[in-house]
């Protein structure tokens, strides 16, 4: 599995393990142990994590099965998020559904998620959604803070467009090492906005989440499904591949910017079906065949 090295002490798996739905797949601590070490052995060293993830259990639910195995957390890059904030029963002193970056919130946060996943450091956190509220000399203590005291080795952001980016970055000490953003067949959003060239001109590697729609390109009817379906299908002939998510990986993977997908299944074959993409090589015809069909027109 390649490595994307993001800053001096960071390096990720190509493929990235992401745990959103981790509570839905109901595994002992035993059997998720079992699971993130095959996950493991397929070289993917890099688990995806949020604060607010299973209603605020994802994290926790993790670091217990971590526990089990000593020495594993040391080969793993764990990253999560913080930053959105709804009412929970796992969360009382919640009292509405909105963001919150300010520094008291970011550091009240790390040390929640270093407690859930009984670890001491974290590789990689991120701002998970852009507040309209945010303050950046707040962000910037908190980061320098939390960076000081060895909590949080790399910090980045989610969902921040180019000048949301600049923006934060120019107060911070040590750079942003990563943008996580929705990329797919049917989300080329970032393919338009300048996102993904600002990662190019920054040398920053994004990772991308929801690359499969949420599952529309393999059930969604709408039009555009359909004709994003129908192309990918059409590659997957061609290409030899086994189904139409590993073309559709092979496709983010092509982009320059070197783009670190997120593949959030509780199946093992899937995973696979992710690192065997990873061997597919796409032509620029079969790349552009998906990328219009997302589009909807031919490009100009």
């Amino acid at each position: 599995m390649e490595k994307i090295r993001l800053s001096n002490n960071l390096e990720m798996s190509r493929i990235i393990h992401g745990h959103w739905r981790l509570m839905d797949w109901k595994l002992s601590n035993e059997e998720l142990l079992k699971f993130v070490e095959e996950v493991y052995e397929l070289g993917i060293t890099t688990i995806d994590h949020a604060d607010i993830y299973g209603n605020f259990c994802c994290e926790e639910k993790f670091g217990e099965s971590l526990n089990l195995k000593k020495g594993l957390r040391e080969k793993l890059q764990i990253v999560t998020k913080c930053g959105i904030k709804f009412p929970s029963i796992n969360r009382p002193e919640n009292k509405s559904h909105c963001y919150d970056t300010s520094s008291e919130h970011i550091i009240k946060s790390v040390e929640r998620s270093l407690k859930n996943f009984k670890t001491d450091y974290l590789d990689l956190v991120l701002i998970h959604r852009v507040d309209p509220l945010l303050n950046p000399e707040e962000v910037a203590e908190a980061f320098k803070k939390l960076k000081s005291q060895g909590k949080v080795r790399n910090f980045g952001v989610s969902n921040f467009l180019p000048a949301q980016f600049n923006m934060l970055n120019s107060y911070l000490d040590n750079e942003l090492v990563t943008n996580q953003i929705e990329v797919s067949p049917l989300n080329l959003e970032h393919f338009e906005n300048g996102t993904l060239d600002l990662m190019l001109e920054k040398r920053v590697k994004p990772m991308a989440w929801s690359p499969l729609a949420g599952g529309k390109i393999f059930k969604g009817e709408d039009e555009a499904s359909l004709r994003v379906r129908k192309a990918l299908n059409n590659v997957k002939e061609e290409v030899g591949a086994t189904d139409i998510d590993e073309v559709v990986y092979a496709w983010i993977l092509m982009h320059p910017s070197k783009i670190m997908p997120i593949v959030g299944s509780g199946n093992i074959e899937r995973i696979k079906g992710a690192v065997r993409a990873t061997e597919l090589k796409l032509t620029k015809d079969q790349w552009f065949e998906i990328y219009v069909a997302g589009r909807g027109i031919d490009i100009p």
